[in-house]
C-alpha cells in the first residue's frame, strides 16, 4: 500500500494514504455518535488543512456524507476552514445524505488531492455557468477530469417527478461539460451515482443509462450483439443517496485524456467471482485499472453479494453478505496484484443500522480494522441486499505484486 498515517480522537479518525510523492487520499470517519457535528467537522477539516498545507496539495475530489438537515451548518464550517489557507473560495464538492448508523449526524469525508510539481502540471476548476462543478489536473501529460454533484435539476425540470427525464439530463450535462474540456463520455473511467428512492426506480435508471450509453457510443446498437465482457464500460457505484436539491440522481464522474506519449494504460475488468453486470442490464464494469508510469489505481465498483448469474446471495443474512462481498472484492484486487489492505478509500453501505456490530466484527476477523472507509446507512439496489462496498486501490508500481 502507499504510506499510511492515522490521525484523530475518540470521535473521529482520518486515514491518510500517500501514493508516490504527489498524490494523497484522505478518509475521515466520524465514530462519536454523541459528538457535536459542527465541532467534529471543524476538527476534521483543521487536520485536513494541515496535511494539505504540509505537502502543498490541491483538492481534486471531495465528498461529504451526512444528514441533509445538517448540510448548511457542516458546509459553513468546511468553507471557513478551507478559506484560511488561500484555497479557492469555491471548490466543488458533493454532499450526499449518508447518515451514520446512529441516525441524524455527520458520517465523514472522502478527499483526494494532488501536488502538481512537474513542469506542465496544473490544477484548475471547471464551471457550469457560475457554479464550480469539477476539477481538472494535468500530470505527466495526461489530463484528469473530475466532475462533481452533476444532476438533472434545471429551471424546467425542477419539481418534476419524472426521474428518468432528470437522469437523462444528468448524463447529457456530464457529457457537455466533458466536451467543453476536450473530452467526451468515451473518456469516462468511473462514476459514483446516488439515487433518490433507489428501490422504486433502479430498473428504470438502468434503462436510461443504457440508452444514454448507446447514444454516447459506449454500448453497441441493439443490432450489434457482442459479449458483455468485451464491451468497455466505466466502473460505477449506484446506491441510495438523497441530496439537498431533491434531484432524482446526482453523480461524480472521473474521465481521463491520455497524453500524446501514451504513458497511461486503461483497462476495464469484468470480475473474477462475478461476471459483467451488463449481462443483467446494468452498464458498468466491475473495476477499471489505470496504470501510469509510477502509480496504479484500481477503481472498484459498488459490490454486493451477487453470484455469477446476477442472483442475490444470503437474503436476510448480513454476515453472509458481508463475507461474500469481501471475498469477491479480495479476489478481484488479487488479480490486479494487490490486496484488500491496499484499499486507500472505501464507502461502506449498510441497509440496517443494527448490522453495524456484525460488520465491525467481520472486519476485525479479516484484519481490516484500519480500512479507510466511511460507513453510512443506505438502501442497496435490491430490497434483499443488505450490504455494499465500493473502493479505490492505489499503490506505487514499485510495490505492485507482479
Amino acid at each position: 500500500m502507499g504510506k499510511r498515517a492515522i490521525y484523530g480522537s475518540d470521535s473521529f479518525t482520518i486515514k491518510e494514504t500517500m501514493i508516490g510523492d504527489h498524490q494523497v487520499y484522505l478518509t475521515a470517519s466520524v465514530t462519536g455518535k454523541d459528538a457535536d457535528p459542527q465541532k467534529i467537522c471543524q476538527q476534521i477539516y483543521q487536520q485536513i488543512l494541515q496535511i494539505l498545507a504540509r505537502d502543498k496539495m490541491e483538492i481534486v475530489h471531495e465528498r461529504l456524507f451526512g444528514s441533509i438537515a445538517l448540510k448548511e451548518e457542516i458546509l459553513a464550517v468546511r468553507n471557513d476552514i478551507l478559506s484560511r489557507d488561500h484555497h479557492e473560495k469555491e471548490l466543488p464538492f458533493t454532499y450526499i445524505q449518508g447518515q451514520p448508523y446512529w441516525g441524524r449526524g455527520f458520517a465523514g469525508v472522502q478527499l483526494r488531492a494532488v501536488n502538481p510539481v512537474k513542469n506542465g502540471d496544473i490544477v484548475w476548476t471547471i464551471y457550469d455557468g457560475q457554479i464550480p462543478c469539477g476539477r481538472c489536473w494535468r500530470r505527466s501529460g495526461t489530463t484528469y477530469i473530475m466532475l462533481q454533484n452533476i444532476h438533472g435539476v434545471t429551471a424546467i425540470s425542477a419539481g418534476r417527478k419524472d426521474y428518468r427525464d432528470q437522469a437523462r439530463l444528468m448524463f447529457e450535462k456530464a457529457n457537455t461539460l466533458l466536451v467543453n474540456q476536450g473530452a467526451s463520455y468515451l473518456n469516462v473511467v468511473r462514476t459514483w451515482i446516488y439515487l433518490k428512492d433507489i428501490l422504486q426506480w433502479y430498473a428504470g435508471f438502468n434503462q436510461v443509462r443504457n440508452e444514454m450509453y448507446q447514444q454516447f457510443k459506449l454500448i453497441p446498437s441493439n443490432g450489434n450483439q457482442q459479449p458483455p465482457e468485451t464491451i468497455y464500460l466505466p466502473a460505477s457505484t449506484g446506491i441510495m443517496g438523497d441530496n439537498a436539491l431533491d434531484a432524482a440522481s446526482v453523480m461524480d464522474v472521473l474521465a481521463i485524456i491520455p497524453g500524446s506519449t501514451n504513458n497511461i494504460i486503461i483497462k476495464h475488468e469484468t470480475g473474477v467471482r462475478q461476471k459483467s453486470p451488463y449481462r443483467y442490464g446494468s452498464a458498468f464494469s466491475r473495476a477499471v485499472r489505470i496504470t501510469e508510469q509510477d502509480i496504479t489505481h484500481v477503481m472498484l465498483s459498488g459490490t454486493a453479494a451477487i453470484d455469477e448469474t446476477g442472483h442475490s446471495l444470503f437474503p436476510g443474512d448480513a454476515r453472509g453478505q458481508i463475507q461474500k462481498t469481501l471475498e469477491v472484492v479480495g479476489k478481484l484486487v488479487e488479480k490486479e496484484g494487490a490486496s484488500l489492505k491496499d484499499i486507500c478509500e472505501a464507502t461502506v453501505f449498510l441497509k440496517r443500522p443494527e448490522d453495524i456490530d456484525e460488520y465491525y466484527h467481520i472486519m476485525a476477523d479479516w484484519d481490516l480494522t484500519d480500512l479507510p472507509s466511511v460507513v453510512v446507512i443506505a438502501d442497496v439496489c435490491r430490497a434483499e441486499l443488505l450490504f455494499e462496498l465500493d473502493a479505490v486501490v492505489a499503490l506505487s508500481n514499485t510495490n505492485l505484486k507482479q
